[in-house]
């Protein structure tokens, strides 16, 4: 009987085991769910988020002018950039030294790194074309990735004193971090 009474005990807390169980996974979906959807519905909007890239500029005045004195930039933190290929955007560092503008795409020595900045790889491998977008204005731009030359000394010494972010010779030419000069377009 008691042997019985165990069994029935047994079978009634593997149940709620189970339906407990069933309940954490559901509890675990929604919030998948949720960043999904949240995902998804970023990549039409106009612009980036600051966690989600987004779609395609459709507002902001295109500039047209003489290149602009890019020194204002040092007081921007994020910036949102737009590859034309793509068709969507993200926002990333802005780095500016002697003139002129570079973005930096970390992480780029690992397949997860590469697969996750999918917009540096075919920035680099296509033809760059891309805008930037800073406030209400859009640039036409073109990234440029470089790998040697002076810049990098300006770029690794700008992005360590206003980002704080550890960048070096080492890591650009072992591919780790992949460096972008935004250049006007031709």
């Amino acid at each position: 009987m008691l042997t019985l009474i165990l069994g029935s005990l047994m079978n009634i807390d593997m149940k709620i085991i189970t339906i407990a169980g069933q309940l954490l996974g559901l509890v675990a979906l929604i919030p998948l769910v949720v960043v999904l959807t949240l995902w998804i519905d970023a990549r039409g909007d106009d612009g980036p988020s600051v966690v989600f890239r987004g779609g395609m500029f459709t507002s902001g005045e295109l500039y047209r002018g003489a290149e602009p004195n890019w020194s204002f930039t040092d007081d921007i933190r994020l910036v949102e950039l737009q590859l034309n290929e793509t068709q969507d955007s993200r926002t990333t560092f802005i780095i500016e030294s002697n003139g002129r503008i570079f973005v930096t795409c970390d992480y780029m020595g690992t397949s997860l790194g590469r697969l996750w900045k999918q917009w540096a790889v075919r920035a680099a491998e296509g033809d760059g074309a891309a805008e930037l977008r800073i406030g209400d204005a859009r640039y036409e731009r073109t990234l440029k990735r470089i790998t040697e030359g002076p810049e990098l000394d300006w770029v690794i010494e700008k992005k360590a004193s206003k980002y704080r972010n550890p960048i070096n010779h080492e890591l650009i030419a072992a591919g780790e971090v992949w460096v972008f000069e935004i250049a006007p377009r031709a």
